[in-house]
C-alpha cells in the first residue's frame, strides 16, 4: 500500500536526517508536520490495535551509546495497553547477552526472550537446510560462540569448513578476506545473516555484512543465501513465538530495504523511522512503501498518546 503523506514539510538540504540530534530538534519545531500518515483506515488510531511490537535496534532506538528520547517511555506504554515488543535485530557482531548489558547501561531492563537476532534466524536454516555442515565462521568471536552453543559445528580451519557463514565482522582481518574467497572458489555455500551496507555509529556509518559480502562476490563471482531481514522468516518467527497475528502485529525500522521490507514480505504493516539510515528519498529509490513514517520513535510514542 503506497502512502498518501497528509503533511508534507521538506527538510533543508543542509541538514543531514542521517545524524540523530539535527532529526530530533527539527522533530520538535516541525511536529506534527513531519509526521505522515497513510490514508483511510490506515491513520494512527490503527497503531493502537497493535499488540506485538518488531522493533529494530541500530538507528531505530539507539545510535552507538545514546538512546533515543522517548523510547522508555514507548516501552512502557507498549505494556500498559497488554502489548509485547520484542527487539529485533540483523547485528550478528554480539550475543544477546550483549545487547541486554548495552540496553541496561541506558536504563532499560531486558530479558532474553525480549530478543530475535538474525543469528536466530540462521541457526534454523543451517539445521533445516545444512543440517551437521561445518561452517567457516567469517565474523566476530562472539557470533562463533553463539553458534557452537546452539550445536553448530564451526572451526576455525579452513580445511574443515563445508559452508561459508558471514555475519557482520567488526573484528574483520585480511586473513578472513583470504579464506573466504578460496572457500568459495572451491564451491562451498556461501550463506549471509544480513544484506546490511552500513551499521549506523555516532559518527556516521561502518561496513557491515552486505557491504563485505559485495567485496566477496565482486571477487568470486559468488552471491550469498541471505538468512534475516528483509527476509520475512524473523518475523515470522517472532509471531510463531509469542502467537499474535499479523493484524496485530507491527514492525518498526530505519531501513527500507532490510527492516520495512521484511515487514512487507511478511504482511504485516510497518513503521519507517528516519533516525538512523534511512530518508524519505529511500521510498522512491527502493519503491518500498512503509504503513508511516515518523521522524523517531519518540515522535510516535507522543502520536500515540495524544490518540488515547
Amino acid at each position: 500500500r503506497r502512502p498518501f503523506f497528509a503533511f508534507f514539510v521538506p527538510f533543508p538540504k543542509q541538514f543531514s536526517l542521517r545524524r540523530p540530534a539535527v532529526l530530533e530538534s527539527m522533530a520538535a519545531l516541525w511536529y506534527p508536520y513531519a509526521v505522515f500518515l497513510c490514508k483511510g483506515d490506515d491513520s494512527v488510531t490503527k497503531l493502537r490495535d497493535k499488540r506485538l511490537f518488531l522493533l529494530d535496534m541500530d538507528g531505530t532506538i539507539y545510535i552507538g551509546d545514546r538512546l533515543f528520547d522517548g523510547v522508555p517511555e514507548f516501552l512502557r506504554h507498549v505494556r500498559a495497553m497488554g502489548g509485547r515488543y520484542l527487539f529485533l535485530t540483523n547485528n550478528s557482531s554480539r550475543g544477546v547477552e550483549g545487547y541486554m548489558e548495552k540496553l541496561r547501561r541506558m536504563g532499560i531492563e531486558t530479558t532474553r526472550d525480549d530478543y530475535l537476532t538474525s543469528v536466530d534466524a540462521t541457526v534454523r536454516y543451517l539445521r533445516e537446510t545444512l543440517p551437521g555442515k561445518t561452517c567457516y565462521v567469517f565474523g566476530t568471536d562472539s557470533f562463533l560462540s553463539q553458534l557452537g552453543r546452539a550445536g553448530i559445528p564451526v572451526p576455525r580451519d579452513r580445511e574443515q569448513a563445508e559452508v561459508l557463514l558471514c555475519g557482520f565482522d567488526t573484528e574483520l582481518t585480511f586473513q578472513k578476506l583470504e579464506d573466504a574467497c578460496i572457500l568459495l572458489n572451491r564451491g562451498v555455500p556461501f550463506v549471509a545473516t544480513n544484506p546490511d551496507w552500513v551499521c549506523p555509529t555516532w559518527y556516521g556509518s561502518v561496513p557491515d555484512c552486505g557491504s563485505v559480502c559485495r567485496m566477496l562476490t565482486t571477487a568470486t563471482g559468488r552471491e550469498p543465501t541471505v538468512i534475516g531481514k528483509p527476509q520475512p522468516e524473523m518475523a515470522l518467527l517472532a509471531m510463531e513465538r509469542t502467537g499474535f497475528s499479523p493484524e496485530q502485529t507491527v514492525l518498526l525500522g530505519d531501513r527500507l530495504y532490510t527492516d520495512i521490507a521484511c515487514g512487507v514480505n511478511a504482511g504485516i504493516d510497518t513503521v519507517f523511522v528516519l533516525s538512523g539510515e534511512g530518508t524519505m528519498a529511500d521510498i522512491d529509490t527502493y519503491q518500498i512503501h512503509p504503513t508511516w513514517v515518523y521522524p523517531d520513535i519518540g515522535t510516535l510514542y507522543r502520536k500515540l498518546e495524544e490518540t488515547v
